[in-house]
């Protein structure tokens, strides 16, 4: 019952996605093909609130709910994003979902998308048997 806020931001969350049209894969491949500027407005935004959001954390020192204090750590750039993010690009385009939108497909009645994340949960998997022998 304590998480109950969870789950009340995770089904405004699926609101926000489904009237957006983010979860449209219409309008996914409207972007990977450049035809329309909707997708990059919507990711730019998120863009801009993320890094609005992690500036006043750092300057306010925010804690969580637990009050604890929010480490955000540096990430080297390596290789490996380049890699990854082909990947994941060449995956959002073919199947016309990421990560986000799948459940909200999903819970919208878009049932074949099932398939899509069945196939994000292996390809996790896989990546967790290979990552010691992959390139950085």
């Amino acid at each position: 019952m304590r998480n109950i806020k969870y789950l009340i931001a995770g089904a405004f969350f699926g609101i926000v996605l489904v009237k957006s049209e983010v979860i449209s894969w219409f309008r996914i491949q409207e972007m990977f093909r450049l035809q329309a500027f909707h997708m990059y407005g919507i990711i730019g935004s998120a863009i801009a609130v993320g890094m609005i959001s992690v500036f006043i954390i750092k300057k306010i020192n925010i804690k969580t709910t637990e009050g604890e204090k929010i480490i955000i750590p540096t990430k080297p750039f390596t290789k490996g994003n380049i890699y990854g993010g082909l990947i994941f690009g060449i995956g959002w385009a073919i199947t016309g979902a990421c990560p986000g939108p799948l459940y909200a497909q999903i819970g919208s009645g878009f049932l074949v998308t099932i398939v899509t994340l069945l196939s994000a949960v292996a390809g996790t998997w896989v990546y967790g048997l290979l990552r010691e022998r992959l390139p950085e």
